[in-house]
């Protein structure tokens, strides 16, 4: 019959080359020593099924440093606790229950509890957004994703972003004042992480993580992560004021040279965002496989437009002549690394602006320059909106719906009779054209 264990004993025990059982007794508990010298409390046993079973207690404290408490299995465990421990285990097998199957089943019920917790941290809860939504679903999902506090490359932390600063806050805990707190401090100051655009108070700052985080809380109550979305309530920052500012003729033919100055890749670039009315990333994001053979059209995929429908633009001569000349080489028509496209756009604007030397201007404005150039040289505003794939106005609703014309051989007169415009003016010998109304 086996003996049973002393503390002092215990404490004598060292480790052997094999794994060591050494029983306590009757009892059913067992010290095991592992060749490392790591020592821990083991209880074997036959289950109310009559098949043997074993189920490790926890490590063994063979210095009396356990305390107080009440063992727990999974505790630091004295002799006498790891006793008091097989003791009730023998206890549950006399009721005819299974504390090996308990003991399973609690483990992985908390499991399960860590698991949902670690989810449902912000910022785990603003990767799975990113991931499984925005990603997909949003044009612009980079810029939400670095608005959360996340690098678009590999959804890592920002520094000192959102996403950090609330890396471990429950998202059923964040309320309207927390919401509240981080669009005024974005407002004031920028986005957590993020380099401050301009200084002042912005309003439009505190619109975008607004949006954001309006956005991803209505996804995490859509799929049953959280009861309400805390953005409800929460002061929304008043939305800019729409912007009417167009290039003037003098400013045109200054914008031109500007584009002459900065070189490739970006001054043709800026030259055709003039000439054809496409958006700054449309043109910027142009590769060679969307142009036709003889480069008289270009076909933009929906996935690179801002309404996702694909848009053919025909292009002027004067646009196909700038598109021969550019002498980058690879699938990227303007790029400065044959990877991806042209970037660095704050930098260039003040290039721009110091060679201009105009009144306050955005690169958007060129659109908007192209579309009022347009109609006040005589062309009809719904050949303007399909030029500039624009569905509103005469294509709105209904007649969006219904109308499904191309109207290329009007885009492609449109486009063409537009260009020698902008050819005239830089020229000095602006075209012979009878505007609708007034120029500004």
């Amino acid at each position: 019959m086996a003996k049973a264990l002393t503390a002092a004993a215990v404490a004598k025990f060292r480790a052997g080359k094999d794994r060591r059982e050494i029983s306590d007794g009757t009892s059913g508990l067992r010290l095991v020593i592992q060749p490392s010298g790591a020592k821990s409390w083991a209880m074997r046993f036959r289950r109310p099924n009559g098949k043997s079973a074993k189920l490790t207690l926890g490590t063994c404290d063979d210095n009396g440093s356990e305390g107080a408490q009440e063992p727990v299995i999974g505790g630091h465990l004295s002799l006498a606790a790891a006793r008091r421990l097989a003791a009730e285990t023998r206890r549950q097998l006399a009721l005819g229950r299974d504390p090996a199957a308990t003991y399973l089943a609690e483990k992985q019920r908390l499991r399960a509890v860590a698991i949902e917790t670690s989810a449902n941290v912000f910022s785990a809860a603003a990767r799975d957004f990113i991931e499984q939504y925005a990603r997909k679903k949003v044009r612009r999902w980079k810029e939400q994703a670095r608005l959360l506090g996340l690098q678009p490359a590999d959804l890592t932390l920002v520094p000192k972003g959102l996403a950090e600063r609330w890396r471990d806050r429950p998202i059923a805990e964040i309320d309207g004042h927390d919401i509240h707190s981080i669009v005024d401090e974005t407002r004031r100051m920028g986005a957590p992480g993020l380099e401050r655009r301009s200084e002042g108070v912005t309003e439009s700052r505190g619109r975008a993580i607004f949006a954001v985080l309006s956005i991803l809380f209505r996804w995490l109550v859509q799929h049953r992560r959280i009861d309400r979305n805390p953005c409800a309530g929460v002061h929304r920052p008043a939305a800019a004021s729409a912007r009417d500012r167009v290039l003037s003729d003098t400013e045109i033919v200054k914008f031109w040279a500007a584009a002459d100055s900065v070189g490739e890749p970006f001054g043709p670039l800026l030259k055709l965002l003039l000439l054809t009315g496409c958006r700054l990333n449309e043109v910027a994001g142009m590769r060679r496989t969307e142009l036709s053979e003889d480069g008289a059209t270009w076909d933009i995929p929906g996935a690179r437009t801002k309404n996702r429908r694909p848009h053919r633009v025909p292009l002027a001569p004067l646009a196909q002549k700038i598109l021969a000349d550019v002498t980058g080489k690879g699938e990227l028509v303007f790029t400065t690394n044959g990877r991806t496209p042209v970037s660095g756009w704050s930098k260039l604007k003040k290039r721009l602006d110091a060679a201009m030397g105009i009144p306050a201007w955005r690169l958007h404005d060129v659109r908007r320059t192209t579309a009022t150039g347009m109609a006040e040289i005589g062309i009809p505003p719904h050949i303007v909106e399909a030029t500039l794939n624009h569905i509103s106005g005469a294509k709105a609703g209904v007649a969006g719906v219904y109308n499904r014309a191309a109207y290329l051989p009007e885009r492609k007169a449109a486009l063409e009779r537009w260009a020698k415009h902008v050819a005239g003016l830089v020229a000095g010998k602006p075209a012979a054209v009878v505007p609708i109304r007034g120029r500004r």
